[in-house]
């Protein structure tokens, strides 16, 4: 049961100063960022002190362990394989995964377009599936497990069988506090929310706090846990690992955009309602606790952060009318994000599509991914 006080009144501060959110908005607009992009600056030093302060951003990185993966048998899908995975990212902690490949040529399926599909060696382009605040990790590929899933298909989200569509492999790993990652706490520790609804907003918000107090961040861990997968792929002889990319969407476009920040393994990266200027959207509007970075404003905005991606592609999927990641700080931050492509002479690998229909994936961005990529 939701143990919120939901009859509570609203009661708003009687004035401005009162209000804790209006020191915030004004610190937020004079925040320093010091290491905003700057054309005078030199390219690799300002490189290395952004990686530096993002790295401090996202918290303490865990300490690898071996993989030590465990491959179930694989399962015959509609154009595709799919066969779940167990591995170890960090002492005490399993991630879990499913690896897709295509059964079929993608350029078969005519809602697919023509396909990039493998080298001549057999292997392929490989994308990175992450699911944001949804019920797991089985929407990206295509399974229905909850009441609520078929409205996220409505929405796109199936990532991992639109990636198979267009002839690349797919990796749909489950990101921490989702899906079978759920917070296992008894019933009696868990006040905030309904527990047996996988929908429900801020599941992941104790997992976010909990970090926060041992000098990690949620969204790092989520990142690390990424770069593991990779480490797991690079194991796999399909593929090319030469061509991994990272697409996800909401908070999963949040890991896809920081994990390709920290991990140039990350060829191509397609972040989807996610790159938004930090004021406009979570600095303004309610927002779940695992989007928040300690101290970012004091060195960059999301925009900045494209310097340690750039010259890679990078598609930014957006809706001009999503409700919490608003389109004009979408708009300011690429404006940022193409400044600085160019800065790095290579201004056509960077694209932002934009849909209409709320806070949701749009298909339609693949074409602009394929076309941005090459593959």
């Amino acid at each position: 049961m939701n143990t919120h006080h939901e009859h509570s009144e609203y009661v708003p501060a009687a004035h401005r100063e009162l209000d804790p959110q209006h020191v915030h908005e004004q610190l937020m607009q004079s925040a320093p960022r010091r290491l905003a992009f700057d054309e005078s600056r030199d390219p690799a030093e300002w490189r290395t002190q952004l990686a530096a302060a993002l790295r401090a951003s996202l918290g303490r990185e865990p300490e690898p362990v071996p993989l030590d993966a465990v491959w179930d048998p694989p399962e015959e899908r509609d154009g595709f394989t799919l066969q779940r995975v167990e591995f170890s990212t960090e002492r005490d902690v399993r991630a879990v995964g499913w690896f897709m490949t295509p059964t079929r040529d993608a350029s078969a399926d005519t809602s697919a377009g023509a396909s990039a599909g493998a080298s001549a060696d057999g292997r392929r382009p490989t994308v990175i599936a992450l699911q944001g605040h949804s019920s797991g990790a089985h929407i990206s590929f295509g399974e229905l497990r909850h009441s609520g899933d078929a409205v996220l298909m409505k929405e796109e989200q199936d990532f991992g069988v639109q990636a198979v569509r267009c002839g690349f492999n797919a990796f749909a790993l489950e990101q921490r506090g989702f899906g079978e990652r759920m917070d296992s706490r008894p019933r009696e520790r868990r006040h905030h929310y309904d527990y047996t609804n996988p929908f429900t907003d801020e599941r992941c918000r104790h997992q976010a706090m909990v970090a926060l107090l041992l000098g990690r961040t949620l969204i790092g861990e989520r990142v690390f846990d990424v770069r593991r997968a990779i480490d797991l792929l690079e194991t796999r002889p399909e593929v090319d690992t030469g061509r991994i990319a990272c697409v996800g969407n909401s908070g999963g476009g949040s890991a896809t955009y920081y994990a390709a920040c920290v991990d140039e393994r990350i060829a191509a990266a397609m972040p989807g309602c996610s790159v938004c200027s930090y004021g406009a959207s979570i600095g303004r509007i309610d927002h779940c606790s695992d989007n928040y970075l300690p101290g970012a404003l004091e060195s960059f905005d999301m925009g900045d952060l494209a310097g340690l991606i750039a010259p890679r592609p990078l598609v930014v999927v957006a809706s001009d009318d999503d409700p919490i990641f608003p389109y004009s700080g979408v708009t300011a931050e690429m404006e940022t994000v193409r400044r600085v492509y160019a800065r790095h002479g290579h201004p056509d690998r960077t694209a932002l599509f934009t849909g209409r229909g709320g806070h949701r994936f749009f298909a339609g961005a693949w074409d602009v991914f394929r076309a941005t990529t090459g593959w």
